[in-house]
């Protein structure tokens, strides 16, 4: 069997095949032109509208979470506040003997008049 003789290249349609595929003639090439412009132009309308990041979705999406979690923490401060001041108005009602104690002896005696101030 014999082998093929090697052929020459088959010739190419393009004018001048040292130049790089971008440099070739494209037929319609101010639509492309217009079209790339028109979507650069979307591009930057975006980018200022809701920042450069690409997640700009996922971003928004937190955004109720961190401020739910601020709330939650706002009331449970606001709880252990409240708790703590309550129970130093006890401590400073049992100094003055306005505590439990007293509220105990009004009860048992009405009619003796119980002074807080010894």
């Amino acid at each position: 069997m014999s082998s093929p003789t090697p052929t020459s290249p088959p010739a190419s349609s393009d004018p001048d095949p040292q130049l790089p595929e971008a440099f070739h003639y494209t037929p319609n090439e101010e639509k492309y032109v217009l079209q790339a412009d028109a979507l650069r132009h979307r591009q930057l309308r975006s980018a200022l509208l809701y920042g450069s990041s690409r997640y700009w979705r996922r971003r928004q999406q937190v955004w109720p979470a961190v401020i739910g979690g601020l709330i939650l923490v706002a009331l449970i401060c606001g709880v252990i506040a409240l708790i703590g001041a309550f129970g130093r108005q006890q401590e400073v009602n049992e100094e003055r003997g306005w505590g439990n104690t007293t509220r105990q002896q009004m009860i048992q005696s009405p009619l003796t008049d119980v002074s807080p101030f010894p």
